[in-house]
């Protein structure tokens, strides 16, 4: 039996985008580049065609879908914008930044896991934001890979992982930002609660909201609906088993075997043929972000026994998002 994936690959035509707008609008899904990772679009507003993801992916229903959009008058048809998100949708949209916010009745329950909350993103990709217009249709899309896998950055990641399972991917190309985007938690605006870290610092968003933004600390446990998407212990996981160190010292090298792959953060001095690296220079964590994805499902297709990886120093943003998905990618089984 071939195991050549079926489903065909498109580049960014007019055509092409107006066919795949149609598939969208009728029902259909299509996997489609946004400036954090490639997703998984459907019709937000159509349950059937949300379930559709779920089936395609091998997601558990209790894991919500983010609904993105085209505009902010837009996301006020998704979701009830208080001031705070006004405020913050006003800088960082389009952008990698997702909002919770209270739902309006028109979103089903599957885009929710059955909560009174939505997940909210006005993306910057322009092919993304271009399909969501020809459609006519938010589109909810969660990252366009087998549920719990490394995410895709590419449409070849796409086309590798769920190849089998659906018919249309649209190229736009490697995405750009690399991670999935920062999730803000402002269904009470006097509390604001970072959920999942991205490119987007919790200090900018302090800045602009002129008030701390907590973090949330706790993974959700597998029975439980989550709040928003990315927050389970375990996600982003590659087969190989992931052990990480905060450095890979000499004396830590020594001790690992042959088949062991050592991903560094930054290129290292010595190399051999099981080094491995997400920057060429010091704190370049856009570069190593960019990176994390696909060399990690680089690493899971090579003929290594474990990978060593190392997390990044400091507290920039795109370190913390770069060491939240290593974190989770390594969490045991």
């Amino acid at each position: 039996m071939s195991t050549t994936p079926t489903a065909r690959v498109y580049r960014p035509t007019p055509r092409n985008l107006a066919l795949l707008a149609r598939i969208l609008a009728e029902g259909g899904l299509v996997a489609a580049p946004t400036e954090t990772v490639y997703g998984l679009a459907a019709d937000a507003l159509n349950a059937k065609a949300c379930r559709a993801i779920f089936r395609a992916k091998g997601r558990p229903a209790n894991d919500p879908l983010i609904v993105h959009v085209a505009s902010i008058e837009q996301a006020d048809e998704i979701a009830v914008l208080n001031d705070a998100a006004r405020k913050v949708a006003k800088l960082f949209w389009p952008g990698p930044l997702t909002l919770v916010l209270p739902k309006r009745d028109g979103v089903p329950d599957i885009v929710t896991s059955g909560l009174a909350s939505v997940a909210v993103r006005l993306p910057s990709h322009q092919l993304f934001r271009e399909l969501i217009r020809r459609s006519g249709c938010p589109l909810a899309a969660p990252s366009a890979n087998p549920f719990g896998y490394v995410s895709p950055t590419t449409a070849a990641h796409v086309r590798d992982g769920l190849g089998k399972r659906i018919g249309h991917i649209l190229d736009g190309g490697s995405a750009k930002i690399g991670v999935e985007s920062t999730i803000l938690d402002l269904r009470d605006p006097k509390h604001p609660v970072l959920l999942r870290p991205g490119a987007v610092s919790r200090e900018a968003l302090a800045r602009v909201l002129g008030r701390t933004v907590t973090v949330h600390r706790r993974a959700t446990p597998a029975s439980t609906a989550a709040i928003a998407p990315g927050l389970l212990e375990r996600h982003y996981s590659p087969r190989t088993p992931l052990t990480l160190v905060r450095k890979l010292t000499p004396a830590l090298i020594q001790k690992t075997g042959d088949k062991h792959a050592l991903l560094f953060m930054q290129k290292p001095a010595q190399i051999s043929d099981r080094t491995f690296w997400l920057a060429e220079a010091p704190n370049a964590f856009d570069q190593a972000a960019h990176n994390l994805f696909d060399r990690l499902r680089s690493l899971d297709n090579g003929d290594w026994d474990h990978i060593h990886a190392e997390l990044a120093p400091g507290s920039d943003a795109l370190a913390l998002a770069v060491n939240d998905r290593l974190r989770r990618a390594a969490a045991k089984r």
